[in-house]
């Protein structure tokens, strides 16, 4: 099990996860993505699938969990999960918030996107495809994570989080480190027109977001490359944010991919404490 990747670390073990090198500079965070690796799931979902609700049995999705948590170093009984619809609120959570969506019942219908800056508390997003995107003030101690399919993205999810850090902490976008994917890549992200306009709304036709695809009437979309544009925009320096060179479908045999699996697929998930 290698990886080919300039801008993560995969660690290695029973249970396999990656970390972002830029992110892990900084001291006082934690921070880790699952892979399809290490669990119990079985079927469809083998092995390491993270989500409820799915198909898999609860018990095998909660000792994924607690596997995973003991192999990156968080701890189980902090994590709190998003409640994700493809839309674009952002809720602040807290110590009481711990175990919402892992082991007790979600309290909210949509929520795209977490932030603390409560070291109580670890963030906790789900992904197949997808974008993730982690957000860590490096001042204020204040950190977040966003789901961002292509809905997430022309909603423009990513610049809302930098919105809500500002109110929340005083975030001062200038301050942020931010890293985007793995997610689909523009090798293989194929849209309809439909939604490439949606793009085209937020970026203008000629932007390298959107290329035409191989296929009449299709077109390739750069989610990672627009959700950099998106924060760039929000006021976060270049040179803070990274991207990782991962595209889920090519590596689907690390990766959880719902389109290469055709939707017969578990599901990974994001993670981010402050210690």
């Amino acid at each position: 099990m290698n990886l080919n990747s300039e801008t993560m670390t995969l660690h290695k073990g029973e249970v396999p996860f990656l970390t972002y090198n830029k992110l892990s500079e900084i001291p006082f965070i934690r921070h880790a993505f699952s892979t399809r690796l290490g669990g119990v799931s079985k079927g469809e979902f083998s092995s390491m699938n993270l989500s409820f609700g799915r198909g898999d049995a609860d018990e095998n999705v909660t000792e994924n969990y607690k596997r995973l948590c003991k192999a990156a170093g968080f701890e189980y009984e902090s994590l709190t999960a998003s409640a994700q619809v493809h839309e674009t609120v952002v809720r602040k959570v807290t110590a009481p918030d711990r175990g919402v969506g892992i082991y007790k019942p979600r309290d909210m219908h949509s929520v795209d996107a977490l932030v603390t800056n409560d070291t109580g508390v670890t963030l906790v997003t789900y992904y197949a495809d997808c974008t993730p995107v982690f957000f860590v003030d490096t001042v204020n101690r204040a950190i977040g994570l966003a789901h961002a399919g292509w809905r997430g993205t022309v909603g423009e999810i990513s610049r809302k989080v930098v919105e809500m850090m500002h109110r929340e902490f005083s975030t001062n976008p200038d301050d942020l480190i931010c890293a985007i994917g793995p997610v689909i890549g523009k090798c293989c992200y194929e849209v309809s027109a439909d939604c490439a306009a949606e793009f085209s709304k937020l970026f203008g036709n000629e932007s390298p977001v959107i290329t035409p695809g191989n296929k009449e009437g299709k077109y390739m979309v750069d989610l990672a490359f627009a959700n950099k544009l998106i924060l760039m925009q929000a006021g976060v320096k270049e040179e803070n944010i990274t991207l990782s060179d991962l595209c889920t479908q090519c590596s689907s045999d690390l990766l959880w991919s719902h389109r290469a699996t055709n939707g017969k697929r578990g599901t990974m998930a994001a993670f981010m404490c402050i210690k």
